[in-house]
């Protein structure tokens, strides 16, 4: 097969959390174990860190993964979902891997994958360990997919577990409060492993020390460790100064296994879009109307970036607006201001929520705006309305973001 025809084949066989929600999701890890033991278990051949978290795991991870290129290793980096290629998801200093590798590897296990019924995000995580297992890199920046306890990365034993933050995400997979999604996600605490948590609440905190506890674990809170933090990166998100802290308190711990200088720190938070080529994090697409890409896609994440929006200067604000149909729009539509002219569209997957319930639900809370047949359809629109005052802020979903990138 071809490199496209082989994402195909990825894609339409087999179940995607990505493209089709539940019916992709696996209550334990049993497939993955079954899978690196296949491949011989490359992941017990890379140094890793393990990340996760309900918003800023991307970011957080592209950090670490630049500070550590900084200071001259060679740094495998796993994140997802992808925003344009499949290939962003696994990276090594930056390089997205080869078309060829994903080709072979594909070809190589496909048998064992159909027989056995891997998930697409299950042969992803199997084909990341494998590639930086070939290609030898120092250590490996993982960032989990969703949950953490029965997520595919899960079977790491990494130098230091991180944890963002909690909000409400997922939760019908994960739960429906803070404290259920906290253990979930906190299932990545390993047996005498430091975890570094960025963020915590009083529901959340107590849910991490009894499984720091119970795994004999040093736990160590960012955002009281590094409460003063000076240092600032080239991701300009207001929710970045949070990342950071978690990222400055997780590179302390690293220091006892890399050889990290202040400054490879401090260059390397300056550098991540160049480090790591990460997209679509309070980016902006132009300036003359100023156009703001952004994937937060939830309470937690919106709320953040909403108040940013307030302090941007503009005469009128337009917004692309598309969501998945299994997001919870009560929590996340009161956040979007009133102000603005709204251009409804779907995204372009399976599980997008249809424009014209969107429009309905949001009426709901007094946001108005048009319907659009295709995100970039609305982002024509939204261009052609807008004069070099306005601003364009594009987002609701990664998926939206990725259609106009």
């Amino acid at each position: 097969m071809t490199y496209t025809e082989t994402l195909e084949w990825m894609y339409v066989q087999l179940p995607m959390y990505q493209q089709k929600g539940a019916v992709a999701y696996k209550a334990d890890l049993s497939n993955t174990i079954k899978l690196v033991n296949h491949l011989g278990n490359p992941q017990e051949n890379i140094k890793t860190i393990h990340i996760a978290g309900t918003n800023g795991k991307g970011s957080t991870s592209s950090m670490i993964a630049s500070i550590l290129q900084e200071a001259g290793f060679k740094v495998g980096l796993y994140t997802s979902p992808h925003l344009k290629d499949f290939r962003e998801r696994i990276k090594i200093n930056g390089q997205e891997i080869t078309e060829s590798f994903v080709v072979d590897f594909i070809a190589r296990n496909k048998v064992f994958f159909e027989e056995n019924a891997l998930s697409f995000f299950e042969m992803t995580v199997g084909m990341c360990f494998e590639y930086f297992k070939q290609e030898q890199v120092d250590v490996a920046v993982i960032e989990v997919g969703m949950g953490g306890r029965l997520d595919s990365t899960n079977i790491i034993s990494p130098l230091v577990s991180v944890i963002t933050n909690i909000g409400k995400d997922h939760t019908a997979f994960l739960g429906n409060t803070l404290q259920e999604i906290a253990r979930e996600k906190g299932g990545i605490i390993k047996y005498h492993t430091p975890v570094v948590i960025g963020e915590y609440t009083d529901q959340t905190k107590p849910v991490f020390i009894a499984k720091a506890q119970e795994e004999e674990a040093e736990i160590f809170f960012a955002q009281d460790t590094f409460e003063n933090n000076t240092l600032v990166s080239d991701l300009k998100g207001d929710y970045q100064k949070a990342n950071i802290r978690t990222v400055r308190q997780t590179i302390a711990l690293l220091r006892k296994s890399f050889n990290i200088t202040h400054d490879n720190e401090e260059q390397g938070l300056l550098q991540v879009v160049r480090n790591t080529n990460l997209l679509g994090r309070w980016q902006i697409i132009s300036e003359a109307p100023k156009v703001i890409a952004d994937t937060a896609h939830n309470a937690h994440g919106l709320n953040i970036v909403m108040n940013q929006l307030k302090h941007e200067e503009y005469e009128n604000l337009f917004i692309v607006f598309g969501v998945v149909n299994d997001k919870d729009l009560s929590s996340v539509l009161p956040l979007l201001p009133k102000t603005a002219k709204y251009f409804f569209a779907k995204p372009n997957i399976s599980r997008g929520l249809n424009a014209d319930e969107l429009k309905e639900q949001a009426k709901e809370y007094g946001l108005n705006g048009v319907v659009c047949s295709s995100v970039l359809d609305a982002y024509a629109k939204a261009k052609m309305e807008a004069t070099s005052k306005d601003l364009i802020y594009v987002g609701g979903s990664t998926f939206v973001v990725a259609e106009i990138l």
